[in-house]
């Protein structure tokens, strides 16, 4: 039996560097067997031909850390909770997830690692399940954000070695580097082919050099959770925002839902580190795709309180905020009609640049001969039309 062939066709179609006009993409199978202008695809007899009517084809969005959404959290610590977020995050064109934990008890974490690693293993009907992203225990407590002080503590290898044992899933650590015992578990991380990135920290640039060489080579939210310049004995000293933006060693992660991050801050990441080193994501919290109210940060028995209002998540004492309410589609926009950026990068930054910085860009992150057929389909507005997921439509507006 042949496998499914199909044509997005008539449409507006997103590659790197370029934008393809009265053109499609052909699916066969799990895969793109072809792009380009539509008088120039080979297609066969028989295959289904879809409209999109001038519409936008372009690569899903890859979205490298979020929690939650739909009323679910990865800290549930059940699959159901994570087949949930797929299919929310779906809806806003993300094709793939990077579910990201939260510092809490070594019970809660085990838990919520075997429940991904189950709902990995079967199609949920929404975004691919790429991996796990734990974002801690191992941050600064003077810039815990939104992370329980409870938890956080120094990393020691007789506590995170078991767990990175524990499961082939995890694909990115975040932790301080300033902190002790932190520079060998970047060593660690490099070795096993896990992302370190720098995040909840009050790092100075040179505790940054030195991380660089240990192997981190990331910036978990930029500005947001991480010190910045100050003046000590007079001097003032470079913080993580300033490595963040100067090295080029380092990618970073930038929140644009228009919340986190005011236009003059987007333009100046966007201005310093370019499309090919940015990545937009979500961090979003069980609140997204929901109503205004209250919710729970984490898992619902050991969580914290959150209250969701004016568009974004913010912690019980409204202090600081608890992550965002977005969904991937919104960054796009907000890069677009906030930091004024072109379409394409735009997308670029939703899709290759996070799947370059995961080590998927390979199979993923491009519409391209031979890689998954991860597409999402919106219109001028960046609303979603459509999202296919390894060629099968997930979504449909």
């Amino acid at each position: 039996m042949k496998p499914l062939r199909y044509c997005l066709a008539n449409g507006r179609v997103i590659v790197p560097y370029d934008i393809i006009d009265a053109a499609g993409v052909l699916v066969e199978g799990s895969r793109v067997s072809d792009v380009g202008p539509v008088q120039n695809l080979q297609i066969e007899p028989g295959t289904e031909i879809i409209d999109v009517e001038g519409a936008y084809i372009a690569p899903g969005f890859i979205d490298i850390h979020l929690h939650g959404g739909g009323g679910a959290d990865t800290m549930d610590g059940v699959p159901d909770a994570l087949r949930t977020m797929a299919q929310v995050h779906a809806r806003g064109g993300a094709t793939g997830i990077v579910a990201t934990t939260l510092s809490s008890s070594m019970e809660d974490l085990r838990a919520a690692i075997a429940a991904f690693d189950v709902a990995a293993q079967c199609d949920g009907g929404g975004a691919k399940l790429i991996g796990l992203h734990l974002e801690g225990p191992y941050f600064s407590a003077a810039q815990n954000g939104a992370q329980d002080k409870r938890y956080l503590r120094n990393p020691s290898p007789d506590e995170y070695l078991p767990i990175l044992d524990s499961s082939g899933s995890i694909m990115r650590v975040s932790a301080a580097p300033e902190l002790s015992g932190a520079l060998e578990l970047g060593r660690v991380l490099r070795r096993r082919g896990i992302l370190a990135s720098i995040g909840h920290t009050d790092a100075t640039y040179d505790d940054v050099l030195i991380a660089v060489e240990a192997g981190y080579s990331h910036v978990t939210h930029i500005y947001s959770a991480m010190s910045a310049v100050e003046r000590i004995n007079g001097y003032r000293i470079g913080g993580v925002v300033e490595s963040g933006l100067l090295l080029d060693e380092l990618t970073v992660e930038v929140i644009a839902d228009g919340k986190h991050l005011p236009p003059c801050l987007l333009k100046l990441v966007y201005k310093c580190k370019g499309p090919d080193r940015i990545a937009l994501v979500t961090d979003a919290i069980r609140a997204a795709g929901m109503p205004p109210g209250e919710y729970s940060l984490g898992s619902v028995d050991d969580g914290q309180a959150v209250v969701v209002e004016d568009g974004v998540g913010w912690i019980a004492d409204r202090t600081a905020f608890a992550g965002s309410i977005a969904l991937s589609n919104r960054l796009v926009r907000n890069m677009i009609l906030l930091a004024g950026v072109g379409i394409e990068p735009a997308v670029r930054m939703a899709s290759l640049t996070p799947a370059r910085i995961m080590g998927i860009d390979d199979h993923k992150g491009s519409l391209a001969r031979g890689k998954d057929a991860d597409i999402v389909v919106f219109d001028d507005d960046i609303e979603v039309l459509m999202t296919v997921v390894e060629g099968n439509v997930v979504y449909k507006a």
